[in-house]
């Protein structure tokens, strides 16, 4: 499990490193923590390579000017945790795609469809929950 809470680390910032961003006022940072309940045989680093390869372009291309970043809790309350990053240009393009009560718009509704084989495919390895999650405004 060691091996693969570092391939997850060096995963997670590498694509930080390549793909960084300056957080500007008015963007939206959703934080999710999430479960993955990994499919007999399948490793961590299977799951997450495949999460970090093919699931986030596949949600960058589906939300145009999203973000999507993988992370791993490495230290306080459940420190062997997966999260996600998400960094949105700014809360009105959230709200194109969620209601107020947090359910998706018609618009995310066909951004989600446009995922959905992706997802299909990862579910195969195994499967994400996620437990809650937090939208910051950056001021």
């Amino acid at each position: 499990m060691k091996t693969g809470v570092l391939a997850v680390a060096v995963l997670v910032a590498s694509a930080v490193l390549v793909h960084a961003q300056e957080l500007k006022k008015g963007n939206v940072v959703g934080m999710h923590v999430s479960t993955i309940k990994l499919a007999d045989g399948v490793t961590i680093e299977k799951f997450t390579a495949f999460f970090v390869e093919k699931a986030v372009p596949a949600y960058e291309k589906s939300w145009p000017g999203w973000k999507f970043y993988p992370v791993r809790r490495i230290r306080g309350e459940k420190a062997e945790g997966f999260g996600l990053m998400i960094v949105i240009p700014t809360e009105a393009e959230r709200d194109k795609y969620y209601n107020a009560d947090g359910s998706l718009s018609e618009l995310g509704k066909a951004a989600n469809a446009k995922v959905q084989p992706i997802m299909d495919e990862m579910n195969k390895l195994g499967t994400i929950a996620t437990n809650s999650y937090i939208d910051w405004l950056v001021y």
